[in-house]
């Protein structure tokens, strides 16, 4: 029981970290373009992202997938600007309004590269005898704090959009500038 409640924690801190904001920047701009009737749909996408996450924990526990450390660490940025960036451009049409399988499929190569870059860390401090309940307990933190993102960034969009009434358009795009600007500045840290 202790395994599974300091992996937990684990993974929910390691969502949550101020230190490292890539989770939070990206669950943000997956949704913000959501509102509470979606949030089946937005709730499913950020699975899916842990999901990908918990595939590149495994495969560097069980299969010892080694990648280059620049380029993971380069790579995490650059899909937090390409999931800001296309909050920049939707044309009228949210992606929460998208029916396709491009966005899904992207969120877990996303969560791919996201897991990668926490995998060797993991890989060292996993106990050999419980590598499963480890690998759940840690998805479950993340999963739950990445939870916790959502709801925050679903109560914000209730408060700008229909209280303060702002356009949706007008805050996708306020909130995808920022994200852009920390993702590039995210960018040109690690070139």
């Amino acid at each position: 029981m202790d395994t599974f409640i300091f992996y937990t924690e684990l993974g929910f801190w390691h969502v949550i970290d101020l230190a490292g904001l890539d989770h939070f920047f990206f669950i943000t701009t997956l949704a913000v373009p959501f509102a509470f009737s979606q949030s089946r749909k937005l709730l499913w996408w950020v699975t899916l992202f842990t999901l990908g996450h918990t595939f590149s924990l495994m495969g560097n526990v069980y299969a010892e997938i080694i990648f280059s450390p620049y380029w993971i660490e380069l790579l995490i940025p650059v899909t937090i600007a390409l999931s800001a960036i296309s909050l920049l451009f939707n044309k009228g049409t949210s992606i929460a309004d998208k029916t396709s399988w491009f966005f899904p499929i992207l969120t877990i190569i996303f969560g791919i590269i996201h897991g990668l870059g926490f995998g060797r860390y993991f890989s060292i401090i996993i106990p050999d005898g419980a590598v499963g309940n480890s690998l759940f307990s840690f998805a479950l933190g993340v999963e739950l704090a990445q939870v916790l993102i959502v709801l925050g960034v679903l109560v914000v969009n209730i408060m700008v959009i229909n209280i303060m009434k702002r356009s949706r358009s007008k805050w996708e795009f306020l909130v995808g500038a920022m994200v852009l600007s920390q993702a590039m500045t995210m960018i040109f840290e690690r070139i």
